[in-house]
């Protein structure tokens, strides 16, 4: 009997020993020391994904910043206050402008000896000057709204954006403010705080080699949205599939890739970009004019070009209603992309069409006749040199009539609409194909 209870006592003192060694906190590390912007926003979002799957019990966030993207700031407070674990800011010497909204946002504050919190009045970010009043009264709501969330005075988190005093705190004016917890060197410091003792566990955020990749290509990815609005517009300008379809599908793969591997972009905005393409298509290629395939073939490259590029978990605020302005920037790039590529495809078209070079961008010719292709006759040939009229807008295909006939028709660069007059070049396969007088 005595041997059965020396058995049991060992196995409870080995189950309690065991418990206290894997009791040790597990604290969430991430290091911020560059301006606030869209890949800033998408690695600390990711990192408190992370903690939160890894079961993390506090979540510490180094920081060190001027500031940066008002929006992708606001991006990462409202990741910070839906946060599921106690997240700590140690501001490791400076925390200005969107980088003081970030910290109080935050449970808890720890600030290095030397370091200061505050000075975030809105600027432009061309020559630093102050914006305008209603842009300042958006961000002190935003700042006072954030303090009430974590516990602290909103009305000094607003004195942090006044243009005539704006308010920074020392790490004592901090804490007497109560915008401060304690004074640390360093984060080892702020870990021994939130843990109450040395035992706890760090887990640093680190990135695959595929997530960096994607970073480098995020920060150009608007020459990307130019490859694929530039590549539509020129394919869709001339007759046939060349070089500018091959750019325009590898802008989309460019764009969309990163975006997807720091799960920004969801399988259906994919899904939609691609849906958007056949209906171009349609409208282009199989129904004459431009209507509502072409029109909604539009709306949904753009909707899921934007949409790729935000993390929808911020769509909604905190009350449950919908946040449009994680939305703006993403649609501004995409419509100023838009206009971009039109223009320069424009001046390409104009430069390039006239030359030889083009037909190495394009399959502007078929095979002629002349280089010894025979083509199957059609009775088409007979209205070679004919004019016509524009039955239904050619975009680059549609219809024309001819002596009261109706038939089907491409027009060699441009659009024509209806009743403008053309003539025919060239008849083959059952199309005529026609030029501008």
């Amino acid at each position: 009997m005595s041997r059965i209870l020396r058995v049991c006592a060992f196995m409870f003192i080995s189950f309690v020993v065991a418990q206290v060694a894997n009791g040790k906190d597990k604290i969430f590390y991430i290091r911020l020391d560059h301006d606030i912007d869209n890949i800033a926003r998408n690695r600390i979002t990711k990192a408190i994904a992370d903690a939160e799957k890894a079961n993390a019990d506090y979540f510490i966030l180094d920081l060190d910043t001027y500031g940066g993207e008002l929006a992708a700031a606001d991006s990462i407070r409202s990741a910070l206050l839906r946060c599921g674990i106690p997240t700590a800011a140690f501001i490791n010497m400076q925390a200005a402008s969107a980088g003081a909204l970030i910290s109080i946002a935050c449970d808890s504050i720890y600030m290095r000896e030397g370091s200061t919190i505050g000075a975030a009045t809105v600027v432009n970010g061309i020559d630093g000057k102050p914006m305008p009043d209603k842009y300042q009264s958006f961000m002190r709501g935003m700042m006072r709204s954030t303090a009430e969330a974590t516990g602290r005075d909103p009305q000094i988190a607003q004195s942090m954006v006044d243009t005539a005093h704006v308010l920074s705190m020392t790490p004592s004016e901090a804490m007497k403010a109560g915008y401060c917890q304690g004074i640390c060197d360093n984060k080892d410091q702020v870990a021994e705080r939130l843990a109450g003792s040395k035992e706890y566990e760090y887990v640093e955020f680190s990135q695959t080699s595929a997530e960096k990749t994607a970073e480098a290509l995020m920060s150009v990815r608007f020459i990307f949205l130019l490859m694929i609005f530039g590549g539509l517009y020129i394919e869709f300008k001339t007759p046939g599939v060349g070089i500018p379809l091959i750019i325009a599908i590898l802008g989309a793969i460019l764009y969309f890739s990163p975006l997807y591997v720091v799960h920004l972009a969801q399988n259906w905005e994919i899904a939609l970009f691609i849906i958007g393409l056949v209906l171009l298509g349609m409208e282009l290629f199989v129904i004459p004019g431009f209507g509502v395939c072409g029109i909604l073939g539009i709306i949904a490259i753009v909707v899921s070009l934007t949409f790729a590029a935000i993390d929808n978990s911020h769509l909604f605020k905190l009350d449950g209603s919908f946040d449009v302005k994680p939305v703006l920037i993403p649609f501004g790039e995409v419509i100023i992309s838009f206009v971009t590529a039109v223009f320069i495809g424009i001046y390409l078209v104009g430069k390039l069409y006239p030359t030889r070079a083009f037909n190495d961008i394009a399959l502007r010719q078929s095979l002629e006749g002349s280089d010894g292709f025979v083509g199957v006759q059609t009775g088409l040939e007979r209205l070679n040199g004919r004019d016509v009229t524009v039955f239904t807008a050619l975009k680059p295909s549609g219809k024309v009539m001819c002596d009261g006939k109706i038939y089907d028709a491409v027009i060699d660069v441009g659009y024509a609409n209806k009743g403008e007059i053309l003539t025919v070049f060239k008849a083959e396969q059952g199309r005529l194909y026609c030029k501008k007088k």
